[in-house]
């Protein structure tokens, strides 16, 4: 077993069973791509099991603080049972899950989403690369599910020394005597709230979409009903999941605005799939920023207004930039936004955390003249746990915003 030997005073974050241990801590010691390593403090205290990655500034990566345990394919299929348990005591309404959240999980870089049968599963860190086929077997054997796609084509693999890889990783009609023709399609039809939702697991963003909102698309559904919101602007729409809970609501004109035609093209089919006019959507593929502009020079307006922007920014190291840009979009929607409306606004930057975010928002609202009440705020759904000892997963923070009637003074 190959060793990893921190500097002094640098155990204080594995001793909190935080799993990450950063290049600059470490005072000796390395090891081949995802091997595990014992890790220990400068004195030769165990600290932990871990995975090594030589190329990333994550030098390590914890797998477990208990010096009894082994790292073997029984570990994963241990931990993978503990985090699908989880899962089913939450009893959530939906056949897309998030069965596996990374460190949350204690599975550092492992994401795994259930869609229907299959399980779209991104291997984005050195450890989970070298176990790839023991994960693979414990997800089978724990969930039923025949299928698994991968999908680490995520940027971080680079980070890791790892090549994307997309594709089939477990597909039980890949045996000898099956034609390609038979094959498991990828697209895949998921119900949350009520509504059908399509997907396609080798083409979608992420593992295919974001479950992450399940639960904050329901609730905008029952606000759109609740302040009679008839008009809606759904900005960086991607399929239409708030789109179609806005006609839920009982919204009469949506219109979503996003950069892919393929996803608004999928917008408009979840519109139709739901029962809803066709002629209540439009789809705009567009700028986000650049339409939000125009439609204040046009005079636009509308009840309701939903943010979910991408990351903008990966660390804390682009949290000033990005706030720039947080900013700049809050500020054109409340310009937008009808008195008594609602804004639902977000952030997924893992750099932007949620205190700045509030600032941000604020900010934004001082510079369109605009004051309005924060009535509720939004985090990620429960299949995506934070942990006390891994704050850092507490990515997606949202505010619910309803604007006064009266504007502030220049």
């Amino acid at each position: 077993m190959k060793i990893i030997t921190l500097r002094e005073g640098k155990e204080r974050s594995l001793l909190r069973q935080h799993p990450w241990v950063f290049q600059g801590s470490i005072a000796k010691g390395g090891a081949d791509l995802g091997e595990t390593v014992r890790v220990q403090s400068h004195d030769g205290r165990f600290l932990a099991w871990a995975a090594f990655s030589p190329s990333s500034q994550i030098r390590v990566r914890a797998w477990s603080f208990d010096e009894a345990e082994r790292i073997d394919a029984a570990f994963f299929q241990r931990r993978v049972q503990q985090a699908i348990e989880l899962r089913r005591r939450l009893g959530i309404d939906s056949n897309g899950i998030r069965l596996i959240h990374g460190e949350a999980d204690s599975l550092p870089g492992l994401i795994v989403d259930q869609y229907d049968d299959i399980l779209s599963a991104q291997f984005l860190s050195a450890g989970t690369e070298r176990w790839k086929d023991a994960i693979a077997d414990a997800l089978v054997a724990a969930t039923g599910c025949p299928y698994i796609y991968e999908r680490s084509d995520s940027g971080v693999r680079g980070l890791e020394g790892l090549a994307p890889v997309t594709g089939w990783l477990r597909h039980p009609e890949t045996f000898e005597g099956y034609a390609d023709g038979n094959r498991r399609s990828t697209e895949v039809t998921i119900t949350e709230n009520g509504w059908k939702l399509t997907l396609d697991v080798a083409e979608g963003h992420k593992t295919g979409y974001y479950l992450d909102q399940r639960d904050n698309r329901g609730l905008f559904a029952k606000l759109v009903k609740q302040f009679q919101c008839k008009t809606v602007l759904n900005c960086y729409s991607y399929t239409g999941g708030f789109s179609v809970a806005a006609l839920e609501g009982g919204a009469t004109e949506v219109t979503s605005v996003d950069s892919s035609g393929p996803a608004l093209a999928r917008a408009n089919a979840h519109v139709t799939l739901n029962g809803y006019e066709a002629s209540a959507h439009t789809a705009l593929d567009a700028d986000v920023n650049g339409t939000l502009r125009r439609f204040i020079k046009e005079g636009r307006t509308f009840d309701a207004i939903v943010l979910d922007p991408p990351k903008f920014a990966p660390s804390a190291a682009h949290a000033d930039r990005a706030s720039r840009a947080y900013k700049d979009i809050n500020r054109l929607a409340f310009k937008l936004l009808n008195p008594g409306g609602l804004l639902l606004t977000f952030s997924c930057s893992g750099g932007i955390g949620a205190e700045l975010f509030h600032k941000i928002v604020a900010g934004a609202g001082m510079d369109a003249q605009v004051n309005a009440y924060i009535i509720k705020r939004l985090e990620a759904t429960p299949d995506h746990p934070t942990t006390v000892t891994f704050p850092e997963g507490e990515y997606l923070k949202g505010l619910v915003l309803v604007r006064k009637n009266e504007s502030l003074v220049a």
